[in-house]
Formats: C-alpha cells, sequence, structure tokens
C-alpha cells in the first residue's frame, strides 16, 4: 500500500507540472486566455456582491506572505519540535522564492479592468495560490500526521482547504489575477509541496 501512495504522489506531481507548462504555454500565445474569461464571468455572475467583498477582502490576505510571516512565528515559538519549526520556516522561504523568479520569468501584466483593490508586481503564477498551497498544504501534512483525534484532525485539514480554495477564488474576484494565474499557482505549488513534504518529512525523521 505504501509502495502504490509512493508512485501516486509522483504520478500527481507529474502531471500537475505538465498541466502548470501547458498553461504557461497558452499564456504567452494569448494575453488573455479562454480560461481566464470563463472563470471571471462565473464569478462574477454567482458570487460577486457589494456586501461580499468586504469580506473577501479580508480572506485573501490569509494568503499573503505578509500574514504568513507572523503567523509561521507564532508557530515557531509554539511548537517544540526544533525541525518541524525551521520546515514551517523554509517551506514559507522557498514558495515566496520560487513565485517571484516564476513571476519574473513569465513577466504577465495584472488585469486592469476589474480591479476592486490595488495591487503591485506580476501577475503569473499567483503568488497568494502559491504560497497558500504550500503553506496551509503543509499544515495539512503535518496535522494528518501528528494529531491523533480522527475529528479534530478532520476538522482542521477540512478547514484549511477551504480556505485555500476561497484564497484562489477571492483573487479573481477581486481582480487582481487571472484565473490562469491561480490555477497555475495551485498547480506548481502542489508540485512544490509534494516534494518538500517527501525531503523535509526524511530530515525530521533523521533518515
Amino acid at each position: 500500500m505504501k509502495t502504490v501512495l509512493k508512485n501516486c504522489k509522483w504520478i500527481i506531481l507529474f502531471i500537475c507540472l505538465i498541466l502548470f507548462l501547458a498553461i504557461v504555454e497558452n499564456v504567452f500565445a494569448n494575453e488573455v486566455t479562454k480560461m481566464d474569461v470563463v472563470g471571471y464571468e462565473f464569478i462574477a455572475n454567482n458570487f460577486i456582491r457589494v456586501s461580499l467583498t468586504p469580506i473577501v477582502k479580508i480572506f485573501t490576505n490569509f494568503g499573503s506572505a505578509l500574514f504568513l510571516l507572523p503567523v509561521t512565528i507564532l508557530l515557531c515559538l509554539i511548537l517544540k519540535n526544533r525541525k518541524i519549526r525551521f520546515s514551517i520556516l523554509f517551506n514559507l522561504i522557498f514558495i515566496t522564492i520560487i513565485n517571484q523568479v516564476l513571476k519574473f520569468i513569465v513577466q504577465r501584466p495584472r488585469p486592469t479592468d476589474f480591479k476592486l483593490i490595488d495591487e503591485s508586481g506580476y501577475s503569473f503564477p499567483s503568488g497568494h495560490a502559491m504560497i497558500s498551497v504550500a503553506f496551509y498544504g503543509y499544515l495539512i501534512f503535518l496535522i494528518y500526521k501528528y494529531i491523533k483525534n480522527k475529528i479534530i484532525k478532520f476538522l482542521l485539514i477540512s478547514l484549511l482547504v477551504i480556505l485555500i480554495i476561497i484564497i484562489g477564488v477571492s483573487r479573481i474576484y477581486l481582480g487582481v489575477h487571472y484565473t490562469s494565474d491561480v490555477l497555475a499557482g495551485f498547480l506548481i505549488s502542489l508540485s512544490y509541496l509534494i516534494m518538500y513534504i517527501s525531503i523535509s518529512n526524511k530530515w525530521i525523521e533523521g533518515r
């Protein structure tokens, strides 16, 4: 069973990379893709409301490195295991650097027509999407591995998964990212997360 799961995660990693590269190719070929138009229209028609926007603005900050840095520091103060503390910190640093490198390579301008907040920098891939998947995804792994109470484990994992999705959708909702920015951010970050968990887990366990 462990062998099957081990092979499965590398298959998922490979698929995510292929899909990410396909999106990159499409972005280079088209300033705005069909996916971008369909994604924004779906969110605009079904979710955008004046009353909902302030709430979305709050939730979108949960994917910001500026928010997650003090959260990381807090976790480092609370958690007893030194290696786990460092693994959480290194994870945030690595994914932030990778995101900035990818943004510099692609250099895609942000959408301008429907912005509800001001954001600077390049658009592709979404930093909030990448960082939320890597950071909260790693917490999901730690919760799954170390928390014994099944109810608490299920609730925490479910909440974090929902939070990741909300953060991604919020970037499209607020008009600061294209749909392809967010989807690509999720895909490349999931690939990264699989590799990071594999490496950090061996380090934590001293293997």
